[in-house]
């Protein structure tokens, strides 16, 4: 298996040399802290390296099993590291999908301007191998090159913060045929932004384990098979799961069970089959027996007009056993909102176990390299001045 420690098109190129040498490859990045790289490359212990200095063979590696295309390291949105084996097979399934449902074909073209270390540039990138369309890879995202791109790309995927900086800048999306959106909630403001995009949005649900985006606008693609668990967990069926996760099997039977991959996400399903994904069940929180969805929360806190983004978690509560936090990115910094006036705009939408009992005003929430949501890194101990309504400071979590 070879680590690929390069970016953009050196790296896309890599990717593709390799696979078509039948060889499987662990997409790295190389502007990650050493210790980082040191962890992925432990858990998937790659037997060869290739970065700006050549390739070359690394102690202790193992070979990925036969039909392997990738293994793609992630920490998920649970923390823990994982290296998520993706067979050929599924792979080539998820890009056949993907482009049927887009119609791709003569004239199209691909922008990647995701991180390749990630499974969703990664497979822009196969979905171009394996559809013979161009593609063309940006060493990171930049709203200006991005822009420039449309046209001569027509289609793209993107993040909700990329997506913001685009519309923000005044960039022609209506020059990309589709624009994919995955990478978690997409707040109301941006949702009503979207017509003035002037192309088809089209969001994606998947994960790392489905080679990205398996669900468009709330159904499923072309042979994936989508079902909700009675405690609403979403399982995922078809020829696009992963193998396993490497050195991992006790964790790989928790997620495959029965031909099913048990996704950790909580979702519901609305009359018409359209899919509405709550978040991860693990960010459950109860307070005082009532289950709250974070997602639920955010999305109505986020059309509060003096919110520009919000996350949602739980923390520890005497009487209550959990109270719901609101960690809010204000549209003014100077006049940012009280805990009273989210709570009262939140007790016209949602029961009253649903708003906010704690506020922390911050200048940004931690996101990842997909644009999600870190949740876990919200859970600070909070201030007793932000339990009270009263307004914490802008920056950190207080």
């Amino acid at each position: 298996m070879l680590a690929v420690a390069l970016r953009g098109q050196r790296a896309a190129a890599a990717l593709v040399a390799a696979w078509e040498a039948g060889e499987a490859v662990l997409p790295l990045d190389p502007l990650a802290p050493p210790r980082e790289l040191r962890r992925v490359l432990a858990a998937a212990r790659p037997t060869h390296l290739l970065d700006a200095d050549g390739r070359r063979r690394l102690p202790g590696g193992e070979p990925a099993e036969p039909g392997t295309a990738a293994v793609v390291a992630t920490s998920g949105t649970g923390g823990a590291p994982k290296a998520v084996e993706l067979g050929a097979d599924a792979v080539g399934a998820a890009a056949l999908a993907v482009s049927t449902a887009l119609d791709a074909g003569d004239g199209d073209g691909w922008l990647c301007c995701l991180p390749l270390h990630g499974v969703a540039g990664l497979a822009v990138v196969a979905r171009a191998w394996h559809t013979g369309l161009p593609v063309e890879v940006h060493e990171r995202f930049d709203p200006a090159r991005v822009a420039a791109a449309a046209g001569r790309a027509t289609l793209v995927s993107l993040v909700p913060t990329m997506l913001r900086r685009l519309l923000d800048t005044g960039a022609e999306l209506g020059r990309f045929r589709r624009v994919l959106l995955g990478g978690g909630l997409l707040p109301p403001d941006l949702v009503a932004r979207l017509p003035t995009a002037r192309t088809t949005v089209v969001r994606t649900y998947g994960l790392t384990e489905t080679v990205g985006g398996v669900v468009h606008d709330g159904h499923p693609l072309q042979g994936v098979e989508l079902r909700i668990a009675p405690d609403g967990e979403i399982g995922l069926r078809g020829p696009t799961l992963f193998r396993r996760y490497r050195g991992d099997p006790e964790r790989t039977a928790a997620a495959l069970r029965g031909g099913w991959l048990w996704t950790g996400d909580v979702g519901r399903l609305e009359r018409d089959g359209r899919l509405v994904v709550l978040g991860r069940r693990d960010d459950l929180i109860v307070t005082g027996g009532v289950n709250v969805h974070p997602v639920e929360v955010e999305t109505v806190l986020a059309a509060h007009p003096a919110v520009v983004e919000v996350g949602v978690c739980g923390q520890p509560d005497p009487e209550w056993g959990q109270r719901v936090a609101a960690f809010v990115v204000p549209s003014d910094p100077a006049a940012p909102p009280s805990l009273a006036e989210l709570r009262a705009f939140a007790l016209e939408r949602l029961p009253a176990a649903k708003a906010p009992r704690q506020l922390a005003v911050v200048a940004a929430l931690p996101r990842g390299q997909s644009g999600k949501l870190l949740r876990r890194l919200l859970a600070q101990p909070a201030s007793p001045a932000a339990s009270s309504g009263t307004r914490a400071p802008t920056g950190k979590p207080t």
